[in-house]
């Protein structure tokens, strides 16, 4: 009686359990139905269970979204449904789009067994009876009866599975609505980078290939997502389409980060926050790794995790930006939130909080869609700021060269007007001195018209005191000879007088010699010839400065000459001699150095470039203080010419030294210095196919050297 009552009591759970799961079956009526309500949920853990056991199982619970989302696990999950079909069709199908399961064995009962249909990414896409990426099953049920199937999944993705029962028509209508919005998308991905790609080839800006990469890879996420890599790419190679699940976003996350960095100026704008990009593409490049070594649970896991690091970071440093007041960034703001948006909706889709149906299935690729497109108007904005920035700076540019003709106009004026005093202040004093002051004036004209001179003009006044100072010399000696020599003469009348009277000779020879005593005659001739060398001396001074002034100018600046180095050094220094106030201390180690085929005006131009800002720099440290120190030296090798200019002045930091050959850029106060020096020190040098290397530091003096071809070599472009 016991027995009986057992088998009884047990009979009647298993029917109470059967009649509970069939209370509420889908009653499909011939259109396309979600049964997601419909479903029971069994987790294996053990990755053990049959379907002996399963169907034996109380241990399912009733999903309550019309789309399962089952969490990302090594378990195999079982899912449990029954269909009262009430259509005119028998032969319905059933649809998984969800085309990334690792396994998806589908079993229906056929006279009085459950029979199976193994289906998997993990197999060639030519062997599946129906040619798409989505899992479809056929399902058998006559009309007007009620099945109960199983469905055993398993994956290393979250799995989010909605499952569509339909006629073989109306899945068919799906499938092809489906393909026509994803072409749509793909459409677009495409008109954007290959708009952006031609953009690039013509700006070379890396923005542009930075956003054409992250958005290849933004379509291949979005394709092997959805199954179409896997139909169209991976056919053949499952395998590969499993890494690409993962490889393909963790590229396109780091490929976002890098076009991000570029787009927004992040290092420059926002350097501290910057580096926090480092750990974006870290974790981005781990959970690639990851996944190609075959850890996939872990890579899966880490995707998301890198991918809302990334948010966070983006959002932060694209507000930051935009307060200051960079208009980029708030377009990016713009484009990155309708993708965060579309985000969202997918989020809220797997948790169940909003209901499946076009606009939430596609939300995410709407997004992305939104956010490539608007990320491609940005760029073109940028461009558009670009161009008026180019403009403005032209502007200022063409208002400064203004400026410096202005300068120069005004220098050379004054510079001539000098020049014409003095000629006819030394042409007063004699023939040979007129003559040098001619060439010297031809000299400083030819310096003057010469735009590479321009800064000569600042240098005028010393030149002329330079050249003042001998002339200042022979000219207080000449009235002194001239007395002598009047004295001379009256002693030679006196003398032919005495000459020519009677007498005896010794008595003349005696009214001679004591004439002589009387006017000093043998001090009269070491004056006479002290006069006349310190006129020679002066002469011969100027002479020097004359020839050194020549030599700095070269007339012939357009024609390649050999030229010796150490005479442009030292003809440099003359014309900066008076810049050194007795208060630098120049030092000079020139090697006996072969001549180079050069331009001799334009590298003694670089020169006095050099050395003037050497002689500026010692001048602001050292003030007053006899303590400056300028070393100029020069040595060779086989092929080249090494000229060291070295100063003990203020030296330089990293941001002057990068910028110092920058057109306009100068560190001199107002008025002091256009800029345009060292802009044309670099393109001398780069002109004869040499080198200028910097060694600076700041307090602590500057050193410049030059490395010139002894040929020079003409490159063809």
């Amino acid at each position: 009686m016991n027995k009986v009552y057992l088998i009884s009591f047990v009979l009647l759970q298993i029917l109470f359990s059967l009649k509970a799961f069939a209370k509420e079956p889908l009653i499909f009526r011939g259109e396309n139905t979600l049964i997601g309500k419909h479903v029971y949920v069994l987790e294996d853990a053990t990755n053990t269970l049959s379907i002996n056991t399963v169907f034996n199982s109380k241990d399912f619970v009733r999903s309550k979204v019309g789309v399962p989302s089952l969490k990302l696990s090594k378990s195999t999950f079982w899912l449990k449904f029954s269909i009262n079909n009430e259509s005119p069709n028998e032969n319905l199908l059933l649809t998984i789009e969800y085309p990334t399961l690792d396994v998806c064995e589908f079993y229906r009962l056929e006279n009085g067994e459950y029979v199976v249909d193994k289906l998997s990414d993990s197999l060639a896409f030519k062997d599946r009876k129906y040619k798409h990426q989505n899992f479809i099953l056929d399902v058998h049920i006559p009309r007007g009866s009620t099945q109960t199937f199983y469905l055993r999944v398993k994956s290393s993705e979250d799995m989010l599975l909605p499952i569509i029962l339909g006629t073989p028509q109306k899945t068919a209508e799906s499938i092809l609505s489906g393909d026509l919005v994803w072409g749509t998308f793909i459409g677009l991905l495409l008109v954007m980078i290959l708009y952006n790609f031609f953009v690039y080839v013509s700006t070379k800006d890396i923005s542009y290939l930075y956003y054409v990469l992250y958005t290849i890879f933004t379509a291949l996420t979005q394709t092997s997502l959805s199954g179409y890599t896997y139909r169209y790419f991976f056919y053949d190679s499952p395998a590969l389409f499993n890494k690409a699940l993962v490889a393909f976003p963790g590229i396109q996350g780091i490929f976002g980060v890098l076009f991000i960095i570029s787009f927004l100026q992040s290092k420059d704008k926002v350097p501290k926050l910057h580096k926090l990009f480092s750990i974006s593409i870290l974790l981005y490049s781990l959970a690639v790794v990851l996944r190609l070594v075959g850890f996939d649970h872990e890579s899966t896991f880490l995707i998301p995790i890198s991918a809302l690091s990334t948010i966070f970071i983006i959002y932060i440093v694209a507000i930051k930006i935009a307060l200051q007041g960079y208009r980029p960034a708030k377009y990016f703001l713009l484009a990155w939130s309708m993708f965060f948006a579309g985000l969202i909706i997918f989020i809220l889709l797997k948790a169940g909080v909003v209901p499946y149906n076009n606009f939430t299935n596609y939300g995410l690729q709407l997004g992305t869609a939104l956010e490539i497109t608007l990320l491609s108007l940005a760029l073109a904005d940028r461009i558009n700021i670009f161009k008026k920035e180019k403009e403005k700076s032209q502007e200022e540019t063409l208002i400064a060269l203004k400026e410096n003709e202005r300068i120069i106009r005004e220098q050379n004026v004054i510079l001539e007007a000098k020049v014409e005093e003095r000629t006819s202040e030394l042409t007063v004093s004699n023939s040979e001195l007129n003559r040098t002051l001619t060439e010297l004036k031809e000299a400083e004209s030819q310096l003057v018209e010469s735009e590479k001179m321009a800064s000569l003009g600042q240098l005028t006044a010393g030149i002329a005191h330079e050249i003042n100072n001998p002339i200042n010399f022979i000219t207080s000696n000449v009235n002194p000879l001239k007395r002598d020599i009047e004295i001379l003469l009256e002693a030679i009348n006196k003398i032919e007088s005495i000459g020519t009277s009677e007498g005896q000779a010794s008595e003349k020879f005696k009214q001679i010699e004591e004439y002589k005593e009387e006017i000093d005659f043998d001090y009269l001739k070491i004056e006479i010839n002290h006069l006349l060398k310190g006129i020679n001396d002066g002469a011969s001074r100027t002479a020097e400065i004359v020839k050194g002034l020549r030599i700095f100018s070269r007339l012939d600046e357009d024609d390649l000459k050999n030229s010796d180095m150490n005479e442009g050094l030292d003809s440099t220094l003359i014309i900066v001699n008076n810049l050194f106030n007795n208060k630098i201390k120049v030092i000079k180690d020139y090697r006996d150095i072969p001549p180079i085929e050069c331009y001799p005006g334009k590298l003694n131009q670089v020169f006095l470039n050099i050395i003037s800002n050497a002689i500026y720099a010692i001048n602001k440290k050292h003030g007053d203080k006899p303590d400056g120190v300028l070393k100029i030296s020069t040595s060779h090798d086989e092929h080249k010419v090494y000229i060291k200019i070295e100063d003990n002045g203020t030296g330089m930091d990293d941001t002057t030294k990068r910028k110092i050959f920058e057109p306009f850029f100068t560190t001199k106060d107002v008025g002091e210095g256009t800029g345009l020096g060292m802009s044309i020190t670099y393109n001398t040098i780069k002109k004869h196919n040499g080198q200028i290397v910097i060694n600076s530091s700041l307090g602590s003096g500057t050193e410049f050297i030059l490395e010139l071809p002894t040929i020079h070599e003409i490159i063809s472009v």
